[in-house]
């Protein structure tokens, strides 16, 4: 039984991870895709963990400058 889990949030995970990478070409939400996937990968691969950490800190960064740049256009 704990196999078929195992194997189960592999590949649901695996595939919701091709989805958010998919979107990053196509028009769609990979923002939100891939770090699911990533998320679901993590409860069995250390690699993922770190992965979603690192696109984490990307994403967290990329906020932080956005917010500068609108609040330099708000002041304009």
């Amino acid at each position: 039984m704990q196999q078929l889990k195992t194997k189960a949030i592999s590949v649901l995970g695996g595939i919701i991870l091709l989805i958010g990478i998919i979107f990053l070409v196509l028009p769609g939400p990979a923002i939100l895709f891939i770090p699911v996937g990533l998320a679901m990968l993590s409860f069995e691969y250390p690699m993922a963990k770190k992965w979603l950490r690192k696109y984490q800190r990307y994403s967290s960064k990329a906020a932080n400058k956005m917010d500068g740049v609108v609040r330099k256009l708000k002041r304009a």
